[in-house]
């Protein structure tokens, strides 16, 4: 069916048969990278925002977190910086904060950059698409007046052969551009939420950090 679809739409149908195969292997890739790596309990959330918290018990659930978990690495960031400043009791001076939100918007960064990661081709097939299957259309329109032009009897099935080339390959390449598009924008979506999510949490451990340095105080 797919063979017969390909060779029915002419040889732009080709390139746009990869442009599906890779689109369709981001969209899969994105879907399983966030339900394994960008994903957090809703038991650690709700830690994380409890008034009495205990930073050794958000090691324990941070641990039980894969490794290349996002929500790990990030907030791992601040665990040190805490660490360190506990460590360092006897010095009077305590790790700034300003410091310390520096740290988390770096890390934030690279996990943006993380989060990113193929989009970029995704975007560019959005736009590909529908391109390549234009040109597919005015390959099949040429061979169509081709064929009305060298022809006293007009074959109507070898125009409408021509005819049916350019809109094949127009309407799969329309087709790909909104799958991609669809799926841009749930991921970009998606990379949004996460950031607002970090950036809110992170707040909340940066107060817990302020809170215990009072009580130290």
């Amino acid at each position: 069916m797919l063979i017969n679809l390909i060779k029915a739409g002419g040889i732009t149908m080709i390139p746009l048969a990869i442009l599906a195969v890779i689109a369709l292997a981001i969209i899969i890739d994105k879907i399983i990278f966030y339900r394994k790596l960008v994903n957090i309990p809703q038991s650690l959330i709700d830690l994380i925002e409890k008034y009495n918290f205990d930073w050794q018990l958000l090691k324990n659930n941070l641990k039980q977190l894969p490794s290349q978990n996002c929500y790990r690495q990030f907030f791992e960031i601040i665990v040190d910086i805490q660490d360190q400043d506990h460590s360092n009791k006897s010095s009077p001076k305590e790790i700034p904060v300003w410091w310390i939100e520096s740290r988390t918007n770096d890390q934030a960064k690279v996990i943006e950059k993380k989060l990113n990661s193929s989009l970029w081709l995704l975007e560019t097939i959005i736009t590909a698409s529908p391109l390549l299957g234009l040109f597919g259309t005015i390959i099949g329109m040429m061979a169509s007046f081709k064929i009305i032009g060298n022809s006293t009897i007009i074959n109507p099935t070898l125009v409408s052969a021509g005819v049916a080339e350019s809109l094949i390959a127009t309407g799969f390449g329309l087709l790909i551009a909104i799958i991609a598009l669809f799926a841009f924008n749930y991921f970009s979506r998606l990379q949004n939420q996460t950031l607002d999510e970090m950036e809110r949490l992170a707040t909340k451990l940066i107060d817990h950090i302020k809170i215990d340095r009072k009580i130290n105080d």
